[in-house]
């Protein structure tokens, strides 16, 4: 069984930027590397989890989306980390008519992306990990069983001001990496 992070791209991966769709506007999170590589060295594999209303809203396509994950997967690989996969929910959140605009068992909060990639890799979901920047990120690992850390980048601020749950919090994907090594020492 594989050991897997499971990752919330917008926010955590990169910066935060509405609807972002285009590699020129594509920017890192400050140790986002540097975490993931730390990761990758605690023996972990990758899964990124995405909601993006942003396809059925109308503002781009899932070809620009898989343009701009193929890319970001690419440079990952320039530093040694390899994504298994980009799993994305391209529902809107409302209901509706039309393609995207349905309920859905894949948008987080909902586990669908993270059940999905579960079953698909034969994850250790004892030994995995959820992380993100949004409550719905949290709760769509809680819900799949996995433990959950929330990181300050992107809405992670704002989110941890208004949480009620107890989650462990990290600055940045750099510190996601010591929480880890310290729940694996400590077992909680």
């Amino acid at each position: 069984m594989k050991k897997v992070v499971f990752l919330d791209r917008d926010g955590t991966i990169n910066i935060e930027k509405s609807y972002l769709h285009k590699w020129e506007d594509f920017e890192f999170e400050k140790n986002a590397i540097e975490g993931l590589k730390e990761l990758k060295d605690l023996g972990y594999e990758f899964i990124v989890v995405t909601n993006q209303s942003g396809i059925g809203r109308g503002y781009y396509t899932e070809e620009d989306l898989e343009t701009l994950n193929d890319r970001m997967v690419t440079e990952l690989k320039k530093f040694g980390i390899e994504i298994l996969e980009c799993f994305y929910c391209p529902h809107h959140p409302e209901k509706g008519e039309g393609k995207y605009k349905i309920e859905c068992d894949c948008r987080k909060p909902n586990p669908g992306m993270l059940l999905e990639g579960i079953k698909k890799y034969n994850v250790d979901v004892n030994n995995s990990f959820m992380i993100g920047d949004k409550k719905g990120d949290l709760k769509a690992g809680e819900k799949a069983s996995l433990k959950s850390i929330l990181v300050l980048t992107g809405y992670g601020e704002k989110t941890a001001a208004n949480l009620k749950e107890e989650y462990p919090i990290a600055k940045d994907l750099l510190e996601v990496a010591e929480i880890i090594k310290q729940i694996k020492k400590t077992g909680c």
